[in-house]
């Protein structure tokens, strides 16, 4: 095992939650609908609402697991009071759309849900905890798909604006840390998610997912303006879906496939919000998708506000790698669930088919430092697992203390290799519904949350042997992973 000692002092140790996710209370404190309130728990969440008739309404022989969350709406001062006795320096979290706007169109926010996040705020800051919050996570709030389609329309520009501005202005004393949209890039492989687009509006039509990432784009930069005039010194990043991409062999058309690869699902979109324009590549990679840049609509005021508003640095997730392959047929592939493909024959999965690359962790980190030459921020990490605690409710869980420990040595040595990196919060600190499938069984956390597939249990926080070992790893700024 390699010794770590090289960690900045100041460097963001914590953990990273959504709010649709672990919130629960989906219509408490005058909260309206959103986008994950209709998803459906189980394996098969991914196949439902990527069906072309699938119609954003719920159904009574559905489960519908975002309804109850881990209950932190009512448990979040025992939570974050569990993230202090960790030692977390931070803690990303998002604030729910639907929570300050309930339709997300209404020109007044919701007091009472921006008052729940002044709680929780104060109760961060209570523990020395600092927030670093995502303002929008995956939870569009459901009637602006019903009523505008979703991100494809630009009217969405404006209620997201006011939403930004809502949450920016009431928090920018509090907060330094923000990150625009969550993952804006996963709208590639699952538009719903985060464009809140059904597969017949962006799957069959490329061209609305495009659009939609300009708007969401003009959005960003709205939202870094907003916050720079309140605070020069706020920073205000994107945030992207990461996997380290390799050529499935030396044959020039793997390379080249793998090049475009990563333009289209690892670039893009940090490319336009940290440089502030579309890259060179746009026509092509536009071409390859069917779609021509004369069919979408943007100004160049738009442009030029792009270019005028970047944002600060770079948050990411980061999983797992993946493999391309254009040459062969019939090549094994692996099970993951959100982000498939050609089996790499050197790496270990998960239980969900996430193929398990810490190496990829440090080339993700100095592949985005390169090209950027901005701080780099690992948002989200971990493995997903089925945990199994004894009689006294103790989960054993070296299997992620060993994924993490082998991560965390991965960025030790991104930092030794020149890379800024602000911090590292392992996704799921505690455990929470998953975005995938909607099961608790697959759990991320350090603290255990007694609550199964159905939503019964006593939602009792157990400490994970994790738990003990992160405190250990913060306390010691990286330098004792054993």
């Amino acid at each position: 095992m390699m010794t770590t000692n090289n960690f900045p002092k100041g460097f963001l140790w914590g953990g990273a939650t959504a709010a649709n996710q672990l919130e629960g209370a989906y219509q408490e404190g005058g909260k309206g609908l959103s986008l994950p309130d209709v998803l459906p728990g189980g394996k098969d969440r991914m196949k439902i609402i990527n069906d072309p008739g699938f119609d954003f309404k719920m159904d009574s022989k559905y489960f519908y697991p975002n309804h109850v969350g881990i209950d932190h709406y009512h448990h979040y001062k025992e939570d974050i009071a569990l993230f202090g006795e960790m030692g977390f320096k931070c803690y990303r979290f998002s604030i729910a759309w639907s929570r300050i706007f309930p339709n997300g169109d209404e020109e007044k926010p919701n007091e009472e849900g921006l008052k729940f996040y002044d709680s929780l705020i104060d109760e961060c800051l209570k523990y020395n905890i600092e927030p670093v919050i995502t303002i929008s996570h995956y939870e569009l709030p459901l009637h602006l798909i019903n009523e505008y389609g979703g991100w494809k329309n630009k009217k969405l520009i404006t209620f997201y604006e006011r939403f930004a501005r809502t949450v920016l202005t009431r928090y920018h004393d509090k907060v330094k840390y923000w990150m625009t949209f969550n993952e804006i890039n996963s709208a590639a492989h699952f538009p719903i998610m985060s464009q809140g687009m059904t597969a017949s509006d962006s799957l069959e039509d490329r061209r609305n997912i495009f659009q939609a990432w300009h708007n969401q784009f003009v959005g960003s930069s709205k939202a870094v303006k907003i916050g720079h005039e309140l605070d020069p010194d706020l920073k205000i990043g994107c945030m992207i879906l990461y996997a380290t991409t390799y050529s499935y062999d030396s044959n020039p058309k793997n390379q080249l496939a793998t090049l475009q690869d990563n333009q289209a699902n690892n670039f893009f979109c940090a490319d336009v919000q940290v440089r502030g324009h579309y890259p060179a590549y746009t026509k092509s990679l536009l071409a390859r998708q069917g779609v021509k840049l004369a069919d979408l609509d943007y100004t160049d005021e738009e442009l030029a506000l792009l270019a005028q508003y970047p944002v600060d640095y770079i948050g990411f997730s980061y999983y797992m790698s993946s493999v391309v392959d254009v040459t062969h047929e019939n090549q094994e592939t692996t099970n993951g669930n959100l982000m498939g493909g050609v089996k790499n024959p050197f790496l270990k999965s998960s239980d969900w088919g996430w193929q398990i690359d810490p190496t990829g962790l440090r080339i993700a980190l100095n592949q985005l430092s390169d090209r950027y030459q901005k701080p780099v921020f690992i948002v989200e990490n971990g493995l997903g697992a089925v945990d199994k605690p004894d009689e006294n409710h103790y989960v054993a869980d070296d299997y992620r203390i060993d994924y993490l420990r082998e991560h965390i040595e991965a960025i030790s040595q991104a930092i030794d290799d020149g890379v800024d990196v602000m911090g590292y919060t392992p996704w799921g600190c505690i455990d929470l519904v998953s975005a995938s499938t909607g099961e608790m069984s697959k759990r991320y956390g350090f603290i255990y949350v007694d609550e199964d597939d159905e939503g019964h249990g006593t939602f009792k926080r157990y400490k994970k042997k994790s738990f003990d070992w992160y405190k250990k790893v913060i306390s010691t700024n990286g330098a004792d992973l054993a």
